[in-house]
């Protein structure tokens, strides 16, 4: 019987993968989707990501990534990390180097998606397969998360998130976050002639169209052609509990609120070392009570900020608040970027 297997392939249910493997558990991926994972990403790792990727034997590329800038029109406000620097990653490039290093942990990918869970008290059966915990990081929208009761409907307005790169030389290493009427685009530097873009709306509208409402990034980007259009969403994703009998869920499958703060891999792989934590003392309450410690800083600022910004006046006041208090837009972006 197996310690541990995880349901997901991406770079959070890797790392809990390698964090098990470090443990001494025998530990499986069980992931449909084969080779090297896209989905849409703002591809920017803060600090604390940095360092735990790192520790973990993950060997990044991309670019160096210095801080967060707020930019509406001619008005600016920015911050650098505290805690050295993030990574621009491209997703595919994340998805492989963390592919490398668990294939070198010794830690096998079962190629089928999981269909039946089965608590038998003492351990579950996956499929038929026992084992004594399960590890569900597949996704906003988990369908282990659902099989297993712990699905929550969201009841907030639905937000969603499209991504694209352009081919143009990264003019800052610093994220920009550009503050639109009713989106926000987020630039990251992801190598030295590319650049990501994502853009974050309640809107449901094709991606180019989107960029319209942006005219200075518009022009920065000098009319280059979207490559790699992604999509992703409703991002606003609740579960009851994150985790319940045998059966814990980490990253966006534990419960997701937004994109807007940039944070969700640095989130996801600590709560994926927490969950390991708790496998390893038995103690899956445990796990719920400090996942929940880990999200709560990072969810209330992405709650408040979200909050307040749907109302028209607040919004145009973001950037020119965070210019006039710099050293309170300073404080938040280390909230951010701090390792967990």
């Amino acid at each position: 019987m197996r310690d541990l297997l995880v349901a997901g392939g991406g770079p959070v249910g890797l790392a809990t993968a390698l964090y098990a493997a470090r443990a001494g558990l025998d530990v499986g991926v069980i992931e449909p989707r084969e080779g090297v994972i896209d989905k849409a990403c703002g591809e920017g790792l803060m600090p604390g990501a940095v360092a735990a990727l790192t520790d973990l034997g993950v060997t990044l590329d991309g670019h160096p990534i210095t801080g967060i800038r707020y930019v509406d029109g001619a008005r600016t406000a920015e911050a650098s990390f505290r805690h050295g620097p993030g990574r621009g990653v491209r997703r595919t490039a994340l998805h492989r180097a963390m592919g490398e290093a668990v294939l070198a942990a010794g830690v096998k990918t079962d190629p089928r998606a999981v269909r039946e869970v089965v608590d038998r008290g003492d351990h579950l059966l996956v499929d038929g397969e026992p084992t004594r915990y399960l590890v569900a990081a597949d996704g906003l929208h988990s369908p282990v998360r659902r099989m297993t009761g712990l699905d929550e409907p969201a009841t907030t307005a639905r937000r969603y998130g499209q991504r694209c790169h352009v081919d143009v030389a990264p003019w800052t290493s610093f994220v920009e976050v550009h503050w639109g009427p009713t989106s926000e685009a987020y630039v990251t530097p992801v190598g030295p002639d590319r650049v990501g873009v994502a853009v974050l709306t309640g809107q449901r509208r094709g991606l180019t169209d989107l960029l319209g409402d942006f005219p200075a990034l518009a022009e920065r980007l000098g009319g280059a052609p979207a490559a790699d259009v992604r999509g992703a969403g409703p991002l606003r994703q609740q579960a009851r509990h994150r985790a319940a009998g045998r059966v814990l869920l980490v990253g966006d499958a534990a419960g997701y609120v937004d994109a807007l703060t940039g944070e969700g891999i640095a989130l996801g792989v600590a709560q994926a070392r927490a969950a390991v934590e708790a496998v390893v003392a038995g103690d899956v309450t445990r796990y719920d009570r400090d996942s929940r410690c880990l999200s709560r800083r990072h969810e209330l600022l992405t709650r408040g900020l979200l909050a307040a910004t749907r109302h028209p006046a607040v919004r145009r006041r973001v950037v020119p608040a965070a210019a006039a208090l710099p050293w309170v837009f300073g404080a938040a972006v280390d909230q951010l970027a701090r390792p967990a």
